[in-house]
């Protein structure tokens, strides 16, 4: 485990905290029941899916026509499952594998973070904002007479029309779930005169068919852990299911099975197995503990002091308490997220020109920072592994963030080391 002491030279991030994971087990108190069904649904989580279930290993199927990863677990994996994006890419294998004919797009690398790309505009200049699959199904010994291209990601480059997205972790989903729409809404108007005085706004994303307040998702764009799953399934492995039922590209001799792929399974002698993987992933996801934070020292202490005081949680709520929910594991408990769960203005220097629901070009939901400490990559496209540079970058013309950055960088250098070393201890 790192050694986090102030310092007076020049602050640096410490890097990825060592140690053990802290990460990864399901919540503490559980019951029997939902304990096998958080089982169950890791096993889920890290079940490879092939096109047809003939690839050795694979014991999932429905991958494709296009996709970007074959195994939930590859993209969720630092510093355990359900995680952020991993030190090795697993997108660089999975292009080739069983016979696939897919190049590496530039923006993907060994070293570098898992990524799926979308296209900020149509062709006809009409809003686009959708996910362009990575890899196609082309050339697979188990999807013989396919063959579709690859989108095209160099024109996309050059004309400034490709973005980026990274895994988000799953680590105490549940309790995020369970976060009631009053409790969001009261946290937003908190402190209202010291967000005012350094120009924070913010506002909640909502669905658009009942008005609930929606959590989940780089723009807070997804309602629930049920809907988040199903639509991960189909947009990044290509698997139809209960909740996305239609295949992303239906073109002939490229789909091999019907619809969905993934489904209750009727026959099924008992109630894990008849589960469909959505609903095993949901589970997964609702059930994960979230990250232990390391041991408070004299350093990550007056961090998370200064953390405060310059005006880093008028967002980053260090903490929201669950409502009542159905399970007693989930019930009326404190959730240390550190988010607000709202959608800020980040300005341009972070827009993507992507919009989801009510989340604008320029705006994303506040990250939660509990087991930031074990990441490797950050902000939305992963452009940086360095905490300071990801500070640095929440500045920018029009974002919410900038007289809050002003006063971290107005701070000491000690100081500013304090805050990097309470940060990489959550």
């Amino acid at each position: 485990m790192c050694a986090f002491s102030s310092v007076a030279s020049a602050q640096k991030d410490p890097g990825v905290r060592g140690g053990t994971a802290g990460a990864g087990a399901a919540l503490s108190n559980l019951s029997a029941a939902e304990l096998q069904y958080f089982t169950a649904g890791q096993g889920r989580f890290a079940e490879v899916v092939s096109v047809s279930g003939t690839e050795a290993g694979a014991t999932g199927t429905g991958l494709g026509p296009r996709f970007n990863m074959n195994t939930c677990a590859g993209c969720h994996a630092q510093p355990a499952m359900g995680g952020s994006s991993p030190a090795t890419n697993p997108q660089i294998a999975v292009a080739t594998e069983f016979g696939a004919r897919n190049s590496i797009p530039p923006f993907i690398q060994v070293n570098g973070p898992v990524r799926e790309a979308r296209f900020k505009f149509n062709p006809d200049g009409s809003r686009d904002g959708g996910v362009h699959d990575l890899f196609t199904i082309t050339g697979r010994a188990d999807a013989t007479g396919c063959s579709i291209q690859q989108p095209d990601f160099a024109t996309a480059a050059a004309n400034g029309n490709l973005i980026f997205r990274i895994p988000s972790p799953l680590f105490g989903a549940g309790l995020i779930e369970a976060i009631e729409d009053s409790t969001i809404l009261t946290n937003k108007t908190a402190h209202s005169s010291a967000k005012q005085s350094l120009g924070i706004s913010g506002h909640e994303n909502r669905n658009g068919n009942d008005g609930t307040i929606t959590r989940f998702g780089w723009k807070a764009q997804n309602k629930s852990l049920t809907l988040f799953s199903g639509e991960a399934y189909n947009v990044e492995q290509g698997v139809t299911n209960d909740v996305f039922q239609t295949e992303r590209d239906e073109t002939p001799g490229c789909v091999f099975n019907g619809v969905p792929e993934d489904h209750t399974n009727f026959t099924a002698s008992n109630l894990t197995d008849a589960m469909s993987d959505v609903v095993g992933f949901a589970l997964f996801g609702r059930f994960l503990a979230p990250p232990a934070p390391a041991p408070t020292t004299s350093s990550t202490s007056n961090g998370q002091t200064l953390f405060s005081q310059v005006g880093c949680a008028l967002c980053h709520t260090p903490s929201l308490r669950t409502g009542p929910s159905a399970s007693a594991a989930l019930s009326n408990q404190t959730a240390n997220l550190y988010s607000d769960l709202l959608v800020h203005n980040m300005g341009l220097g972070l827009a993507d020109n992507i919009v989801q629901g009510g989340a604008g070009p320029d705006e994303f939901r506040t990250a939660p920072l509990w087991g930031l400490g074990q990441r490797i990559f950050f902000l939305h496209d992963g452009r940086t592994s360095d905490l300071m540079q990801a500070i640095a970058a929440h500045s920018s013309s029009g974002s919410e963030a900038n007289a809050v950055i002003g006063q971290f960088n107005a701070l000491r250098s000690r100081d500013k080391q304090d805050i990097l070393n309470f940060l990489r201890s959550l």
